[in-house]
């Protein structure tokens, strides 16, 4: 699988044309929309619970939101959605959307809750090194597998700001659980190597205007009282580059319209994705939007 050290991947973007993007139209290659599965066993019941597992000896806690028409009687997927930076597991469930999906479409989510309210993805942005938040999202999921009736082959991971940074990190480390992601308002970091086990599809938005996360990338000091240690953005173009070569996409990304671009035809039938907001700063992503492109992808067989 290739590798990429991220440190001065800022390739320039050539735009090229026709969208017609449905979002997530690839999936792997299977049937965007195959019969659901039955299971056996469950022990989950609609509604929300403040959750824990324990990682390197520690309790870690998360909110897992099973939405009322969740019966238990066949698969459905499972969505992990990483809170910013100075935020909460609740404060995400409140205000990303992805619960009201969640209800219209019957999917779980989790809310997991970061140390410090901020997640670790290397060179940033918590109090440690030691604090394993790909370990946290791994015993998150295999513990609602056990107890609840998922899809372990559409798992996939969000999230907004440092919890976007979250899911990047998820995508380099933990592409066999992950089947696709979709950060917000994060790039990737030239001070992390990124190898994922697999192609992996991403679906990124971004505002250019963003003034904490530079659009165009380069330094910044992370707002936190923990880790001051500069960091350097690769930008949003230099991040979509970056997953165009991880996942082995041909020739250069296309304007896919509608403010996006990228490619729909990258290895394995994966895609990578970055849409811009002309107008947006330090925003979120519209959680309907990432939905329906995360929901197409599976993990291979």
């Amino acid at each position: 699988m290739r590798k990429i050290v991220l440190t001065g991947i800022l390739a320039g973007l050539m735009p090229l044309a026709a969208f017609g993007f449905n979002p997530g139209g690839g999936g792997n290659g299977d049937d965007p929309d195959p019969p659901p599965t039955s299971c056996t066993h469950n022990t989950l019941q609609a509604g929300a619970t403040t959750r824990t597992v324990t990682i390197d000896g520690q309790r870690r806690q998360y909110i897992l939101h099973v939405p009322s028409n969740y019966d238990g009687s066949q698969e459905v997927p499972l969505l992990l959605d990483f809170h910013a930076l100075s935020s909460s597991a609740d404060g995400q469930r409140n205000s990303s959307g992805t619960a009201n999906v969640a209800e219209r479409e019957t999917f779980i989510v989790a809310y997991p809750q970061g140390i410090d309210n901020a997640w670790n993805i290397g060179p940033c942005c918590t109090r440690s090194r030691a604090v394993d938040d790909v370990a946290f999202a791994r015993a998150i999921v295999a513990e609602t597998v056990a107890q609840g009736c998922i899809d372990e082959r559409r798992v996939y991971a969000t999230g907004y700001s440092n919890g976007g940074g979250l899911s990047y990190k998820l995508a380099c480390d933990a592409a066999d659980v992950f089947a696709a992601v979709a950060p917000a308002a994060f790039d990737l970091i030239e001070e992390m190597s990124c190898q994922p086990s697999r192609p992996i599809s991403v679906f990124a938005d971004r505002g250019r205007l963003d003034f904490i996360v530079p659009y165009r990338g380069g330094a910044s000091n992370p707002p936190t009282p923990y880790r001051l240690d500069t960091i350097h953005f690769l930008g949003a173009v230099g991040t979509l580059n970056a997953w165009g070569e991880l996942n082995a996409c041909p020739g250069a990304p296309r304007d896919l319209g509608n403010g996006c671009q990228g490619w729909t035809n990258c290895a394995d039938g994966t895609e990578t994705v970055l849409c811009t907001s002309r107008l947006g700063s330090h925003s979120a992503w519209d959680a309907t939007e990432s939905w329906n492109f995360l929901k197409q992808h599976r993990l291979p067989d």
